[in-house]
C-alpha cells in the first residue's frame, strides 16, 4: 500500500530533528521527501554519537540519524551557489509542502522569502519550526530540546522532586514540534483544496511543549496551583504510579472509585478507611496510599502482582526496557517495527509508522497501511535521480 499521501511532494531542508521528525512522518504516510542536505556533512545528526554502525568498506552511520529519516530521498545543495539554487527552485515549482527549521529571516537572506515562495508556487505550504516562535521579544533565540524543556516548564514538572528537575529521555520538544508541525501541514492541505492556495504554518519547541502541559497548564491558569515534580505519582489521581513490590515494581492506575474499591477487595483493604475513601482524600494523602499498598504488596512477586491485579481488573504494567518493548509481541504486532535495506548497512530493522489505516467494507476491514518502506538514505545518494527528473 502506498499511503495515504502518495502523490504529495516535500521538500525537507530541516536538519537535527524536530523537522526531519515531521518530514518522516509525510513520507511514512506516503509522501515524496526529497531530504536537502549540505554537501560534505550533511544533516548535523550524520555525525551524533556514538552509537555509530561502520558497515565494512563504507562509512559509519549514526543510529541517531537513522532514527527519524526513512522514507526520503536524498540530495546535497549549496544554497549559496547559483546553479544549486536553480535546482531548489525547481524542486519548490513542484513541490506541495517545504520544511525548514533555520533561525527566522534565514530562508529569506538566502532568497527564499515567503514573498518569493508565494510567487514561485502559490500553492505551496510551507511549514517553518524554530525554537521559542518567529517573533515576540526572544524570537530570533536558538532552541534546542533540553533548553527548551527547562523554558517552557517541562523539567519542573518531571523528576523525583522539586529540587532535582529532569529531562523527559527522550528529545520530547523536538518530536512535539515535529508533531505539531505535521499536523498543520495537514490542515493547510486540507484548507488548500478549498481555496486553491498554500500558507505558512508555524510551530516551535515553546509551542509545542506548551501544548501538551494539559491539566499541569489549568491548574495555574485556572486554579493558580503551580505543579512540581512528584516522581512516578499522578498529582490529581491516587493510587496511580510505581509501586514496589517483592523483587521488582508495578504501575497501576486507579481512575475511579470503582477500581478503588476494587483493588482494595482484592487485597484486603477497607476502602472505606476514614480519609481515603475519595480521590481527593487520598490525594491530599498520597504518601499514607503509597505506604499502604507497598505494605500489602510486600511480599508478592511483579508477575504474580500483575497477575492478581488484572484478574481483579485494574489497570497495571511492567516497566519495560527498550529492547524488552521491541521483542514484545503486541509492539509487533503493531507494525512498530519495520524491515528496510539500507544502501550500505543491509537490512535494518526501524522504528515502525505509529499510525494504521483501514478501509471498511462489506466483508469488513481491510488494513490500507503502507507496508513497504525505504531505509534513510546515504548523503547524496539521489541527487543525480533527482537532477535528471527536474529536466524531463
Amino acid at each position: 500500500m502506498s499511503g495515504p499521501l502518495d502523490g504529495v511532494l516535500v521538500v525537507d531542508l530541516t536538519r537535527a530533528l524536530a523537522g526531519p521528525h515531521a518530514a518522516m512522518m509525510l513520507g511514512d504516510l506516503g509522501a515524496r521527501v526529497i531530504k536537502v542536505e549540505s554537501p560534505g556533512s550533511g544533516d548535523d545528526t550524520r555525525g551524533w554519537g556514538p552509537p555509530f554502525v561502520e558497515p565494512e568498506g563504507g562509512d559509519r552511520e549514526s543510529t541517531y540519524f537513522l532514527s527519524t529519516n526513512k522514507n526520503k530521498e536524498s540530495i546535497t545543495l549549496d544554497l549559496k551557489d547559483s546553479a544549486d539554487k536553480a535546482t531548489l527552485t525547481e524542486l519548490l515549482r513542484r513541490a506541495d509542502v517545504l520544511m525548514e527549521n533555520f533561525r527566522p529571516g534565514t530562508l529569506a537572506r538566502l532568497g527564499f522569502g515567503t514573498d518569493v515562495l508565494a510567487e514561485l508556487n502559490p500553492r505551496l505550504v510551507t511549514l517553518a519550526i524554530s525554537g521559542f516562535g518567529h517573533d515576540g521579544p526572544e524570537g530570533g533565540r536558538a532552541g534546542y530540546d533540553q533548553i527548551a524543556q527547562g523554558e517552557a516548564g517541562l523539567m519542573s514538572l518531571t523528576g523525583p522532586g522539586p529540587d532535582d528537575p529532569q529531562r523527559v529521555g527522550v528529545p520530547i520538544g523536538d518530536l512535539l514540534a515535529g508533531m505539531y508541525g505535521a499536523y498543520g501541514v495537514l490542515a493547510a492541505l486540507m484548507e488548500r483544496e478549498r481555496t486553491g492556495r498554500g500558507q505558512v504554518v508555524r510551530t516551535s519547541l515553546l509551542a509545542a511543549i506548551v501544548g501538551v502541559h494539559a491539566f499541569q497548564g489549568t491548574a495555574w491558569t485556572v486554579a493558580g496551583k503551580v505543579g512540581h515534580a512528584q516522581g512516578n505519582h499522578h498529582p490529581s489521581i491516587a493510587p496511580y504510579g510505581l509501586f514496589h513490590c517483592k523483587g521488582g515494581s508495578v504501575q497501576l492506575s486507579c481512575g475511579s472509585e470503582s477500581l478503588w474499591r476494587k483493588l482494595c477487595a482484592e487485597f484486603g483493604l477497607d476502602a472505606e478507611a476514614p480519609g481515603l475513601a475519595t480521590n481527593g482524600e487520598r490525594v491530599d494523602r498520597r504518601q499514607e496510599v503509597i505506604e499502604l499498598l507497598e505494605g500489602a504488596f510486600a511480599d508478592i512477586a511483579p508477575e504474580d502482582l500483575l497477575a492478581r491485579l488484572a484478574a481483579a481488573g485494574i489497570p497495571a504494567g511492567k516497566v519495560r526496557t527498550i529492547d524488552e518493548v521491541y521483542g514484545w509481541d503486541q509492539t509487533l504486532s503493531q507494525g512498530l517495527l519495520v524491515d528496510v535495506d539500507h544502501a550500505t548497512l543491509g537490512p535494518l530493522q526501524l522504528p515502525g509508522p505509529p499510525l494504521r489505516f483501514f478501509a471498511a467494507g462489506p466483508d469488513g476491514e481491510t488494513e490500507t497501511t503502507r507496508r513497504e518502506h525505504s531505509a534513510p538514505p546515504v548523503l547524496g545518494a539521489d541527487g543525480d535521480a533527482i537532477r535528471a527528473w527536474l529536466q524531463s
